[in-house]
């Protein structure tokens, strides 16, 4: 019942026209790496959005108005120090703006790693959002999307799940026996957290691999380190300002992928701080029509 309630809750703050669908579940056979959640374990939507207690994740597609879509989708992973989920700021206000330049937005709701409801938390989100990539490729015909232009975009710790699927995707903690191709089109980061070393956001760092991680872990999930020349076309954005996940975050991701010879792009803001989702209200600069351009320029947004 509480489940229910708060679904219900789910659909009615993220509704924003009649081209929101229900969330889909990413597992109607069973979530894989899950332990009975205790009873104390609750979903939970507070009145800021902020969801928690993930114990069923899903997608939620939004899809443009008839006739503007060009084909590209993309999965959209909230933030919240992976603690929980921003679902409005950095959710469905998201996906409307990706509707309205005929892109199709998946809102991820993806576990939060917890050794409650874990086999192994430290894989539990990335298993999520590989299975969104999986997923939306293998329903590629049905949603009209071309599987060529599948991308995911990810904002703070958000942006360190989509940073590890551009970065992990040939290392599959997901079953994947129809050897569907995880690798995202391309990349667009958001004040990500990136590594989990000296500028790392403690928080997300804990919550993910633990006070005492041992420093293979550590490496694992520090993206910078992840890079290759395979990683796919990266947009970044940041705040010089950013006092809870520092820009120099971004700077190394970037950094690595110049190394490795990949596209990319990345926007420094002089101010803004931390968790602006759409709107930098400090600038008159908009990155989304930023971003909007660098996905037309690479051919993302022809139909």
């Amino acid at each position: 019942m509480k489940f229910t309630i708060t679904f219900l809750m789910l659909i009615s703050i993220m509704s924003f026209s009649f081209a929101q669908q229900k969330p889909i579940p990413l597992y109607p056979k069973g979530v894989p790496n899950s332990k009975k959640a205790p009873a104390t374990y609750i979903e939970k939507l507070d009145q800021n959005s902020f969801l928690s207690g993930v114990t069923v994740p899903t997608i939620t597609p939004y899809f443009p108005a008839n006739g503007t879509a060009n084909g590209a989708a993309v999965v959209i992973c909230p933030g919240g120090g992976y603690g929980g989920l921003s679902m409005v700021n950095e959710g469905s206000t998201i996906a409307e703006a990706f509707n309205k330049i005929g892109v199709t937005a998946f809102v991820l709701i993806y576990r939060l790693p917890s050794d409650d409801i874990m086999v192994d938390k430290t894989i539990g989100p990335l298993q999520d959002a590989q299975r969104a990539i999986q997923m939306i490729r293998q329903n590629a015909a049905n949603w009209n999307i071309n599987p060529n232009k599948v991308g995911i975009i990810g904002f703070s710790a958000g942006g360190h799940l989509a940073s590890t699927v551009i970065t992990h995707f040939d290392k599959p903690v997901i079953e994947n026996s129809a050897n569907i191709n995880l690798r995202p089109d391309f990349g667009i980061l958001l004040y990500p957290v990136i590594s989990f070393g000296p500028q790392a956001h403690v928080g997300s760092r804990e919550n993910l691999i633990g006070k005492n991680p041992s420093q293979e872990l550590v490496d694992l999930y520090s993206n910078e380190k992840q890079v290759t020349a395979n990683t796919p076309p990266t947009f970044l954005v940041h705040a010089e300002d950013d006092n809870v996940v520092p820009v120099q975050n971004s700077l190394m991701f970037y950094d690595a992928l110049l190394q490795n010879k990949v596209k990319a792009e990345i926007h420094i803001y002089q101010a803004g701080g931390h968790g602006f989702g759409l709107h930098n209200w400090t600038t008159k600069d908009m990155w989304f029509d930023r971003l909007t351009n660098w996905m037309d320029e690479n051919g993302w947004l022809k139909k």
